[in-house]
């Protein structure tokens, strides 16, 4: 299983619209688009957890893409810093 970070993504885009998206390369395991804690709006990127297969199939297609008017960034997740 690989977490794939997605940048730049449209403030209307919902998790299911990207569980849509990367479902079309493989099996989604888990959507997270990250919203501010204090406004609660979007902050514009997000996580998608899927199988490696279909997460470097993704990344190839999708990455540099234009999606609902902004080119997204896709690239593997880096590991989260320990505090």
């Amino acid at each position: 299983m690989k977490s794939v970070y997605i940048g730049n993504i449209v403030y209307s885009a919902s998790e299911e619209d990207m569980r849509k998206l990367f479902g079309q390369f493989g099996e989604v395991i888990s959507v997270k688009l990250i919203n501010d804690r204090e406004t609660g709006r979007p902050k514009g990127f997000g996580f998608v957890e899927m199988d490696d297969t279909g997460a470097l199939k993704a990344i190839e297609a999708l990455n540099n893409t234009d999606y609902m008017g902004r080119n997204l960034r896709v690239n593997e997740a880096r590991p989260r810093k320990q505090m």
